[in-house]
């Protein structure tokens, strides 16, 4: 199983463009959809639809040629929507394309520089169901940006809780061609006493030499870490100290799996982090 078919969800941003050169960098990735979703207001009386779509077609087309991979093929699609619907929009497309994967930046047209997720992006990790790769980039002394899309997965970050959905994103994780080399990451955050707290790293030490032990005799080159704190915090931290190219994570961990499509834990990293994020939707996995 791999990122065949990427979704990319285009808003003209300098971010957006800049994402468009990285994803023929994706390992396996043989087509990639460029989309471009036009919305107007409720409350707006006048609107020329046809013209603006053709504009917008206009310009997927002239980013085609910022793909340089031989073999992948591109395609555009424009759509249109009224209101504030451009994610369910982007989810719709992605289901009608099949697509495997859906890249976007972090940030978009905004001129409020934040370190947060943009609104479109933050719901469509929210209410999404195609893996979702969420870019970022760091600003080099010259004022241009580097994304962290060379190598992308070189050096994964891949935080868990032993659940099960974090043995099955674990498991299609591994599967995926390109893999240097994956750091496991348990956070443990309960704990009333120092007892309780050594146990408890005492048992996550224990679950993650099992882990371990398993990836390496499937080939897999992983190293790990066990940690007291915060686990959104945590994962933060551990990604710049390893200085990791991208985070990977279930979409659901052991207390989310009730509660709906993405756990507090997915969600706060993906908004917030500095690296590049994964996120595994938990029914996609199943269905591999």
């Amino acid at each position: 199983m791999m990122f065949e078919k990427i979704l990319v969800p285009m808003d003209f941003s300098r971010h957006a463009g800049r994402l468009v050169e990285c994803v023929g960098d994706i390992p396996g990735v043989k087509e990639v959809v460029l989309l471009s979703v036009v919305s107007r207001s409720p409350i707006t009386r006048v609107w020329d639809p046809v013209s603006e779509l053709n504009q917008a077609e206009e310009r997927l087309l002239a980013m085609k040629g910022a793909i340089t991979v031989p073999g992948i093929n591109v395609k555009v699609r424009v759509v249109s929507v009224i209101g504030g619907e451009v994610a369910s929009a982007i989810s719709r497309v992605a289901n009608e394309e099949k697509a495997s994967l859906i890249a976007m930046g972090a940030r978009g047209r905004s001129r409020i520089q934040s370190a947060l997720l943009g609104s479109v992006s933050r719901n469509v990790l929210r209410f999404g169901d195609t893996h979702l790769l969420v870019m970022r980039y760091r600003m080099l002394d010259d004022g241009e940006m580097q994304m962290h899309c060379s190598h992308l997965f070189s050096r994964i970050l891949f935080p868990t809780d032993f659940s099960q959905p974090a043995e099955a994103a674990l498991s299609f994780l591994k599967s995926l061609p390109g893999i240097g080399e994956l750091v496991l990451l348990n956070v443990v955050s309960t704990g009333e006493t120092d007892e309780e707290i050594d146990a408890n790293v005492a048992s996550a030490m224990n679950k993650m030499d099992e882990v371990v032990s398993d990836l390496m005799q499937s080939g897999v080159a992983v190293t790990s870490k066990v940690v007291v704190g915060h686990p959104v915090e945590e994962i933060r931290s551990v990604a710049e100290e390893e200085d990791v190219s991208v985070i990977a994570m279930s979409s659901q961990g052991a207390v989310a799996i009730k509660k709906g499509r993405i756990g507090s834990t997915a969600y706060d990293v993906a908004n917030s982090a500095k690296r590049p994020v994964l996120v595994l939707r938990r029914s996609e996995i199943a269905m591999y």
